[in-house]
C-alpha cells in the first residue's frame, strides 16, 4: 500500500495503525477543502488493506479541529451559492466514507472539538478525550447551519441532546461529552489519554481484522435495514465466518490455548 502525499495530514503507520494527524496548527486544525480532500483520498488507499487494523485520528499542537475553514468559505463567497454547497457537501462525504471505513477508527480529543471537529469525532467508532476539551456546535452563532453533521450528531446523542447543543451554540467539556454519550473515555491528563490509547489499540489487536470489519458492517446496516433480511444476511456471513480462515485460526487457537496469528 502506497499512501498519498499530503500537506495538511501528518502520516505515520507502525503496528498496523495508521496514525493521522490533522496538521494545521496554526488555525486549530480548521477543516480546509483542501484537509478534506487529503483526508478522503488517505481513507480510500488503506480501506482494503487488512495489515491496517486501526486508524488513530488527531489533531496537531494541542487541538483536534475547530471546524470549518473560514478562508475556504471567503474563496466560495467570490463565486456563489453553489460554491458553498459543494464545499459544505465535499466534508459531508468526508464523514459517511469515514464512517463506513472498514478499520476501526479512533478519534483522539484534545482542545477545540467543534463544529466539523465534533462531527468527525461523532462518526469514530472509540472516542478518547481529555476532560478539559472543549466540544461544540457554533455554527448557529454564526448564523449558519451545522448542515452536514447533524445526521452524525443525532445518531450519536440522540436527537433531545443535538437540539439542546445546535439551538445554543453551547460549549461543553470532555466531562459532558462522557455522559452525553459523545466520548467514551474522559481522561484527567496526557499521560493518561495516551494510555488509554495503547490499550484500547492491544483490544483491537485481539480481534480479527475481517470479522472486525463485517461486524462493523453490521452494526452500521441496524440503522438502515429491516430487521428480518438482515438477520438473513448476518446469518449468511456468520457461516462465512464460521467456515472461513480467521474462523478456522480462532477455534484452533481457543482449543490449543494460545492467542491467534492476528494477536501475535
Amino acid at each position: 500500500m502506497e499512501l498519498p502525499k499530503t500537506e495538511t495530514l501528518l502520516l505515520e503507520q507502525a503496528g498496523g495503525v495508521l496514525y493521522i494527524t490533522l496538521n494545521r496548527p496554526d488555525s486549530r486544525n480548521a477543516m480546509s477543502l483542501a484537509m478534506v480532500e487529503e483526508l478522503r483520498a488517505v481513507l480510500a488507499a488503506v480501506r482494503d488493506d487488512a495489515s491496517v487494523r486501526a486508524l488513530v485520528l488527531r489533531g496537531a499542537g494541542g487541538h483536534f479541529c475547530a471546524g470549518g475553514d473560514i478562508k475556504d468559505m471567503a474563496s466560495a463567497r467570490a463565486t456563489g451559492g453553489e460554491a458553498y454547497q459543494r464545499l459544505n457537501r465535499a466534508f459531508g462525504s468526508l464523514l459517511e466514507q469515514a464512517q463506513a471505513q472498514p478499520q476501526v477508527l479512533i478519534a483522539v480529543l484534545e482542545g477545540a472539538v467543534l463544529g466539523g471537529g465534533l462531527g468527525l469525532a461523532c462518526v469514530s467508532d472509540l472516542a478518547i478525550a481529555l476532560q478539559g476539551a472543549q466540544f461544540g456546535l457554533p455554527e448557529t452563532s454564526l448564523g449558519i447551519l451545522p448542515a452536514q453533521i447533524a445526521p452524525f450528531v443525532v445518531k450519536r446523542i440522540g436527537l433531545t441532546q443535538a437540539r439542546r447543543l445546535a439551538l445554543t451554540a453551547a460549549r461543553f467539556d470532555g466531562l459532558e461529552a462522557l455522559r452525553l454519550g459523545l466520548v467514551h473515555f474522559a481522561e484527567t491528563e496526557s499521560a493518561t489519554l495516551e494510555q488509554r490509547l495503547v490499550d484500547s489499540l492491544e483490544q483491537i489487536r485481539r480481534c480479527a481484522p475481517g470479522a472486525n470489519a463485517r461486524t462493523k458492517a453490521l452494526l452500521l446496516a441496524t440503522e438502515s435495514e429491516p430487521l428480518g433480511p438482515l438477520l438473513d444476511s448476518a446469518a449468511e456471513q456468520f457461516a462465512l465466518a464460521v467456515t472461513g480462515a480467521e474462523g478456522a485460526e480462532g477455534t484452533l487457537a481457543f482449543v490449543q490455548k494460545r492467542k491467534p496469528s492476528w494477536a501475535e
